[in-house]
């Protein structure tokens, strides 16, 4: 059917899921996008709906249905397409289905509708899925993947609806009781089938280009398809799905690069993202796929003008011997910075006031005796409480021995590290102020976990050790409902050195934390509320809608590139030596390409 010089009437079904029940901007975005070519707009709510939510769809909708959150978003469909009955459907000439999982449109739908009902068609999508020799699923009939429209976006035309193979299809469709059997059904095979049976189709972006290079051209190369195709959405998952499947296939790039072209490029809102995906998605995830990593320059300065946030330095100094040392890290801090150093008693505040002194004709400096109670946390949460939100950012240290190490030198260069990638030199300070400037979801910067000696199995769950448990309590009596995962890293700040936007902390500071509410002396080596707010400390900042990342001045990126490599080295030995020889790649890449 072609739709050369005519008017198309046309009704969409939009499939709507969120564990919170909660809409966001981007779904309205969408919506209204999508009722620019549209006569007819029904939201089908699987799950939860809050009365904001509502009212927010009632504004960019005809009609709001909600239901349990059964049969995946093709039952939906289903339910959607013949909502108003068979003889309704058939008065417009396309019909819609789509659902949540996209963020778009990144151009007007319009010049895509425009194009495709030059066609001659029965149906089409915006982009398809290559052909995949195997089952990944195991629910294909075909006993392979067939080349196929991706189900999150596809269009109907009137005579093709019309037909008993159309309405035989939904009719029969199974009840659907996972995703698996919900790709079986119909994502996968819904087009080979009508294909076979003499139907016209075809996808907006052309997939032909990638062909052998990926099977899914919009998961795998995202920034082709909307710079070149103009292809109009961008998959929410490319932002959070486990980094494994970016990384067996590419060097996991393909996110930030889209992210970054849209940004950049287009007119779309991509604060729209960052709100949706703060809110719904653990961070670890976002860092990895997002690349927070944040290397700076410690001889080029970002801003030629000085630096416009309001800015504090925030230590506490346990050790007098090392009184001197921070003083020379802390005077990278811009001039004109107020200073507040916490002490643990009299002794550590002469040591202080003489070995700052020679920085009290660049910055007020405001000493305070907070005891030792809770180590730097309380010091800083509790003696500091005051002051914190008068301030646009600060940079929160303390000095750090780790004696427990051995060979000390572990824990004196960890200390080392975490100095370094706080406050190198003044124009890496300068720096780290910018990205503060220039990004406004940035809540929190903190040095990366160190690779070196004993820490070296310090990733994914040995990030939480046995705190997992503490630090989710802890986020429930201040209300942070954020994914958290013990399967997960906390992207936090572990050698209690960082940057951050006070109000990014909000809930934490507003705790109204005690003196009594820490241990005393001894302090277990596990499982307090100290060892649970290092943790939560990111949770806070995505709470209150920014991200978190690592940062690092260039200087200690060339040590930490060195430092990778040589435990991968490590790994793979482990692994020769655990099977008898080395890892075959081209077998591990073949287990991974379906997993």
């Amino acid at each position: 059917m072609l739709f050369k010089d005519k008017q198309i009437r046309r009704y969409a079904v939009y499939v709507f899921f969120d564990a919170d029940g909660i809409v966001d901007d981007y779904n309205c975005v969408f919506l209204k996008g999508l009722r620019s070519v549209t006569d007819k707009i029904l939201v089908i709510v699987n799950g939860e709906l809050t009365d904001e939510g509502r009212k927010k769809f009632e504004t960019c909708a005809d009609e709001v249905m909600v239901r349990p959150n059964e049969g995946y978003d093709i039952t939906a469909y289903k339910l959607g397409l013949f909502h108003y009955g068979e003889e309704a459907l058939l008065q417009y000439d396309e019909a819609i289905i789509c659902n949540s999982t996209m963020y778009g449109p990144l151009y007007p739908f319009s010049a895509m509708f425009s194009e495709m009902a030059e066609r001659d068609l029965d149906f089409w999508g915006i982009t398809a899925f290559h052909k995949v020799d195997s089952d990944p699923f195991g629910t294909i009939k075909y006993h392979y993947l067939p080349q196929h429209i991706q189900s999150f976006f596809q269009v109907f035309r009137r005579d093709f609806m019309k037909t008993e193979d159309f309405l035989g299809w939904w009719k029969s469709m199974p009840e659907i009781h996972n995703y698996e059997e919900a790709i079986g059904a119909h994502e996968a095979v819904f087009t080979k089938e009508m294909e076979d049976r003499g139907y016209k189709w075809a996808v907006y972006c052309d997939p032909s280009p990638l062909e052998g290079f990926t099977y899914d051209p919009l998961r795998d190369f995202p920034r082709y398809l909307i710079e070149t195709e103009k292809c109009p959405v961008l998959k929410k998952r490319s932002f959070y799905h486990e980094y494994g499947e970016a990384f067996s296939r590419s060097g996991g790039e393909a996110t930030e690069e889209a992210f970054n072209f849209i940004k950049k490029h287009l007119s779309y809102d991509t604060d729209l993202i960052w709100r949706n995906l703060l809110r719904t998605e653990n961070m670890a995830d976002i860092k990895k796929r997002m690349h927070l990593n944040f290397i700076l320059s410690s001889k080029i300065p970002a801003h030629k003008e000085g630096p416009k946030l309001k800015t504090a330095l925030i230590a506490y100094i346990f050790y007098s011997d090392l009184a001197p040392a921070v003083m020379e890290y802390a005077a990278n801090m811009p001039d004109g910075t107020d200073f507040f150093i916490t002490v643990p008693n009299e002794k550590g505040l002469l040591a202080a006031k003489k070995a700052f002194r020679i920085l009290e004709d660049r910055h007020r400096i405001e000493y305070r005796i907070t005891g030792n109670r809770g180590r730097d946390v309380a010091p800083f949460l509790v003696g500091c409480s005051d002051i914190v939100m008068d301030y646009d950012l600060i940079c929160k240290v303390h000095d750090k021995k780790a004696p427990q190490s051995f060979p000390q030198t572990i824990g004196l260069s960890w200390g080392h590290q975490c100095f370094e990638c706080s406050l190198h030199n003044r124009t890496y300070v300068n720096n780290i102020i910018a990205l503060f400037e220039d990004n406004e979801r940035l809540g929190m910067l903190s040095p990366p976990v160190p690779l070196h000696g004993s820490y070296s199995p310090i990733t994914g769950f040995a990030e939480w050790g046995g705190n997992y448990k503490i630090t989710k309590e802890l986020a429930g009596e201040l209300g942070i409902r954020v994914p958290m995962d013990p399967d997960k890293e906390p992207v936090a700040p572990f050698g209690a050195l960082f940057w951050f936007r006070p109000k990014s902390l909000a809930r934490i500071f507003g705790r109204n934390f005690r003196y009594e509410d820490f241990p005393e002396e001894p302090v277990p080596i596990d499982n307090t509320v100290m060892h649970a707010i290092e943790r939560l400390y990111p949770f806070a900042v995505q709470q209150e809608g920014f991200y978190s990342g690592w940062v690092m001045p260039d200087t200690f990126a060339a040590v930490q590139y060195d430092n990778w490599c040589y435990l991968n080295g490590g790994l793979e030995e482990a692994e020769a030596s655990r099977t008898g020889g080395y890892f075959d790649y081209r077998e591990f890449m073949e287990r991974l390409k379906y997993s």
